[in-house]
């Protein structure tokens, strides 16, 4: 990716950067004119004398302002006679525009006269915005929606407002919903809804009616211009298909299930994480891999399943497997490659092999398929890795990640762990609930009672449990078996909070003491209303000789 910065003397230069060195940068939206500076122009030194050059010139100053070095302008950034670089920034335009700090949306037939910039009314140009040619064109939908950051400038250069809070505006004059240009995940729309958005827009060249949505739904294609419009949407379309259902589906797709995992019915809040783990994984088909890292309890596990049940379509096959050591790491292994071969006989890899006996051999065989060359669309949940071998990492049961990874560089992988140390992939710090009423709809959902907003011993509790969804799942699981009050479970939480201190001075830590704390008062229950129960348990929590003693929980 090539970006402009301004020199000391004023005039532009260009630097290249590779995709995991770009810093960060503003980026402009706007619509060709007839002079426009293309990059041949900066190469000989005559961008000055040509109309455009005063875009690129404000461009410049206000990241200058915005305090960014760095800047983007598509009609000189790319070398358009390069065929293959052209491609490429096509195909990467959706995603340069998400990743930029700052979007500057230049509109010169929008105008706010030195006269009327004391009023702080929209009265005065809202008319001539909600017109203005930027909506009517095709290629500024993504530039609209892609970038968190978007802001508004007249003909004078001036600031009218940003996309947060011209939002009302924006929505009625292009019919895409708030939700989107908020950031939601674009797949959460249906296909009918996104190519709706398109419906009033025109673009130049015919074919680029089709080009300029790759971003929108997330595929990639050649561009062939000259084949119409017709067929270049009706080849947009079968990627999309392609997919929506998984590439090749025919040969690599696997039945979606989570029946080895515990799922919750009601998942609360997280858009933000759904939307970063979902940004992490979007690719060309070369493998992403993004870490889940935070404390025990916080909902690593069930973000990571929200995430595959909201883009199951997007992928061929999805596949969990519990990391927390290597034993129970070939055993996950073991799972796929018996589920592979049920529902692909002749996956050749594994007929010649014994699954139940020879798990080394049957981890290579599933790494193996997973790494044909035509098999990219796969999702692995490589959940509970909180024994990560690290350097200088002594426990002779820390787990090699690396060694279970597929070889070839394709498909997406999500990890989750307590550790913030695992140096591979995109990490993402997921953090407690910050807002009350998150908390508070975790207990309605799992103690099903009504009224809790306006029950202060509820809200107090909430609180109290601290923003922890784990913790606040078992309280809330307590209190639909049981017929205490909220207060009841209030009082008996803080009891258990100063048994503990006592009992167990080895969780130092206040979340380690919280989740515990909501454990122990549902243990007790059990041991009350059935002894056997209570005591089988703890045969099984002394059986996992592998676990750190909490773990055993």
């Amino acid at each position: 990716m090539r970006l402009l910065q301004c020199n000391n003397d004023g005039d532009l230069s260009l630097t290249e950067f590779v995709e995991n060195d770009i810093p960060k940068y503003a980026i402009l939206s706007h619509r060709w004119g007839a002079e426009e500076v293309i990059f041949r122009d900066l190469i000989d030194g005559t961008s000055k004398v040509k109309a455009g050059y005063g875009k690129i010139q404000f461009c410049g100053e206000q990241s200058r302002r915005d305090g960014l070095q760095h800047f983007w302008v598509d009609t000189c950034c790319i070398d358009k006679s390069n065929t293959v670089e052209y491609q490429h920034a096509i195909n990467s335009m959706f995603r340069w525009y998400r990743d930029a700090t700052k979007c500057y949306v230049y509109l010169p037939d929008v105008s706010r006269p030195r006269s009327v910039l004391a009023d702080n009314s929209n009265e005065s140009w809202e008319s001539s915005f909600r017109k203005s040619e930027w909506f009517r064109r095709g290629w500024t939908l993504q530039e609209l929606i892609a970038p968190a950051s978007v802001d508004f400038f007249c003909k004078e250069r001036k600031l009218l407002g940003n996309k947060s809070n011209l939002e009302q505006v924006i929505c009625e004059t292009t019919g895409i919903p708030a939700t989107a240009l908020r950031g939601s995940v674009l797949s959460d729309f249906s296909v009918a809804e996104r190519m709706s958005w398109t419906e009033c827009r025109e673009t130049t060249y015919k074919e680029d009616k089709a080009y300029s949505l790759l971003g929108i739904f997330d595929v990639y294609m050649p561009l062939i211009y000259g084949e119409g419009k017709d067929r270049a949407l009706a080849r947009l379309r079968e990627e999309i298909d392609k997919s929506s259902r998984g590439f090749k589906r025919e040969d690599f797709s696997v039945a979606f299930s989570l029946s080895n995992v515990f799922d919750i019915e009601h998942f609360v809040a997280r858009t933000t994480e759904l939307a970063e783990i979902h940004k992490g994984l979007s690719g060309d088909g070369s493998r992403r891999i993004v870490v889940l890292h935070g404390l025990g309890g916080i909902g690593k596990t069930q973000l990571a399943i929200a995430y595959a049940k909201r883009h199951k379509d997007n992928y061929s096959a999805i596949f969990w497997l519990n990391i927390k050591d290597e034993d129970s790491l070939k055993q996950s292994f073991a799972k796929l490659a018996k589920q592979i071969s049920r529902e692909h006989p002749s996956a050749i890899r594994f007929s010649n092999i014994d699954i139940n006996q020879n798990l080394d051999e049957v981890v290579d065989s599933v790494k193996s398929w997973l790494s044909l060359p035509d098999n990219t669309r796969w999702l692995m949940i490589y959940d509970n890795y909180d024994n990560p071998k690290l350097s200088g990492e002594t426990d002779p049961a820390a787990v090699d990640i690396t060694k279970f990874l597929p070889e070839s560089y394709q498909g997406s992988i999500i990890i989750t762990t307590r550790s913030s140390e695992v140096r591979i992939g995109h990490p993402i710090q997921i953090r407690k609930l910050g807002n009350v009423d998150d908390g508070l709809e975790i207990l309605l959902n799992a103690s099903r009672r009504q009224g809790l907003i306006t029950d202060p011993d509820a809200v107090k509790l909430a609180k109290e449990l601290d923003g922890l969804p784990l913790a606040l799942a078992t309280a809330g699981a307590y209190l639909d078996q049981t017929a205490r009050s909220f207060s009841d479970y209030l009082r008996l939480y803080k009891e258990s909070w100063v048994r503990l201190k006592e009992t167990s001075p080895e969780l130092s830590s206040y979340e380690d003491r919280t989740l515990y704390s909501t454990w122990q008062i549902s243990f007790d229950n059990i041991k009350q209303r059935n002894p056997l129960s209570a005591h089988l348990l703890g045969l099984w929590a002394y059986s996992c000789r592998n676990a750190k003693p909490r773990q055993r929980i």
